[in-house]
C-alpha cells in the first residue's frame, strides 16, 4: 500500500424514492436516462487487505443499498494475483496494488467500469487519476481505495532503551537495513512485511537503485544488503498492527497507515507504547490500492453500487478518519478530522512528497526475480 497527493472522493449512492403517484396523470415527459436496472442477486463477495475498513462501512451500506456482503481478507498482492490468475474467485470487487494492477489489467484479468453507473467518480482527485492513468489507461478500471507509503514504523520508549548510546540514525531505513543498528534492536524485535514486492523495492531504493529496478544484478545487491541483517528479524507478517500495538515489536517495516492504527490502538488500549511512522531522509515508497472488479465476477452492477457508495464524501472521510489512510476523495478532505489531517505521516507536506518513491509496474520476470532473492533471504540461504 504509498503520498501528499490530494485526497480525492468517494462518492454517494443515494437511491431516489419515488414520488407519490398521481390521482390525474399529465401528459407525458420526455425524462432523463434511467440508470440500468440492476436484476442482480442481492449479493457482494468482497476481497480486501486486513485491517482496512471501518466497522460500519459494509453494515451501511447493506442498509441504504439491500445488497449482502460477503468480506474476506488477502495477505498480500500475490496471494490476490493468485485468484485472480486462477479464475473463477467468486469475488465481485477485489483491491489491487496499483503495482500489480497494471500486468492484471493487461492480462484481462479486470474488467472496464460501467462510468455512467458510477457519477460520484466525479468526486476523485485529478492528480492522482492522472498517476494512475498511467498503469490503468483512462482511469478504465481502478478506483483508489486509499494510498500511503511503506516506511519504518517504532516503538520509541523501547528503540530508545534497545540503542542505549547510539543515537538515532539520521536515515529512518537504517533502523531496518544497518546491521550497527539491527544488531541493538534485534532485542525488542524488527519486524518486515512478507512480501517480496513490499520489502524488496524499500531494499533497492536504500541501496541507491531503482526502486523497481528490472536488473537481476540489482536484486543480488539487495539480497546482499540484505543477507547481512537476516538473523536480526524476528518476524515476517503483513498484519503487524498488534504486533507494534502491543509491543512485540519495536521496529517494523510497513505502511505508514497501519503504523498510525498501531498508534491508535496502543492509546486506546492504554498500554505506554509510544508508536511513531517514520519519514525517512530519501523517502518513503508510495502506493495505490484500488477497487477494481475481475473479469468473471458474476455481480458487476452490485460492485459498482459499492463503489459508488464508497466516493460519498463522509464514507471516504470516515475510512481516513478511522484508519489512518488518505483516499483520493477531494470532497472528503474537509470532513476529515483536525487529529488526523495534521498528521505529518498521513498526509505528507511537499518536501517529503517530493522525496516518496512514485510506484512503477513489475513484469512478471522481474516479480520473479525478485521473488527468488526475496525467499533465499527469508530462509537464510
Amino acid at each position: 500500500m504509498n503520498k501528499r497527493f490530494l485526497l480525492t472522493a468517494l462518492c454517494a449512492l443515494t437511491l431516489t424514492a419515488c414520488g407519490k403517484k398521481e390521482e390525474a396523470p399529465q401528459a407525458p415527459v420526455a425524462a432523463a436516462a434511467a440508470a440500468p436496472t440492476n436484476t442482480e442477486e442481492k449479493l457482494l463477495n468482497i476481497y480486501n487487505w486486513p485491517d482496512y475498513i471501518t466497522e460500519d462501512m459494509v453494515a451501511n451500506f447493506e442498509k441504504e443499498s439491500g445488497i449482502k456482503v460477503n468480506y474476506q481478507t488477502f495477505e498480500n498482492n500475490e496471494a490476490l494475483q493468485a485468484k485472480l490468475i486462477a479464475g473463477n474467485s467468486g469475488y465481485d470487487i477485489v483491491v489491487p496494488g496499483a503495482v500489480f494492477a497494471k500486468s492484471q489489467i493487461d492480462a484481462g484479468l479486470l474488467q472496464p467500469l460501467d462510468k455512467s453507473q458510477i457519477p460520484n467518480l466525479a468526486n476523485l482527485d485529478g492528480a492522482i487519476m492522472a498517476k494512475l492513468d498511467k498503469v490503468d489507461p483512462g482511469n478504465a478500471h481502478l478506483v483508489p481505495w486509499a494510498w500511503s507509503f511503506t516506511t519504518v514504523g517504532i516503538n520509541k520508549g523501547k528503540v530508545t532503551k534497545a540503542l542505549g548510546n547510539t543515537p538515532m540514525p539520521e536515515n529512518a531505513w537504517d533502523l531496518v537495513f544497518n546491521p550497527t543498528y539491527t544488531s541493538k534492536l534485534k532485542s525488542c524485535g524488527i519486524a518486515y512485511l512478507d512480501s517480496p514486492t513490499e520489502v524488496m523495492p524499500p531494499a533497492l531504493h536504500y541501496i541507491g537503485k531503482d526502486a523497481y529496478s528490472a536488473e537481476t544484478a540489482d536484486h543480488k545487491a539487495a539480497g546482499e544488503m540484505l543477507a547481512k541483517v537476516r538473523k536480526d528479524i524476528r518476524l515476517f507478517s503483513s498484519t503487524m498492527i498488534d504486533d507494534l500495538a502491543g509491543g512485540k515489536a519495536c521496529v517494523a517495516l510497513g505502511w505508514a497507515g497501519d503504523i498510525n492504527i498501531a498508534r491508535s490502538r496502543a492509546i486506546e488500549n492504554k498500554s505506554g507504547h509510544d508508536i511513531e511512522a517514520m519519514l525517512p531522509k530519501t523517502g518513503g515508497l508510495l502506493f495505490f490500492d484500488n477497487l477494481a472488479i475481475p473479469k468473471d465476477a458474476k455481480h458487476p452492477n452490485n460492485a459498482m453500487a459499492f463503489i459508488n457508495y464508497f466516493l460519498k464524501p463522509e464514507v471516504s472521510a470516515s475510512l481516513t478518519n478511522e484508519l489512518s489512510y488518505p483516499t483520493a476523495n477531494k470532497a472528503s478532505v474537509a470532513q476529515v478530522t483536525p487529529e488526523v489531517g495534521q498528521n505529518k505521516s498521513v498526509f505528507l507536506d511537499e518536501a517529503n512528497l517530493q522525496l516518496a518513491v512514485s510506484p512503477s509496474s513489475l513484469s512478471n520476470a522481474t516479480r520473479e526475480s525478485l521473488t527468488s532473492v526475496y525467499t533465499a533471504f527469508k530462509q537464510g540461504k
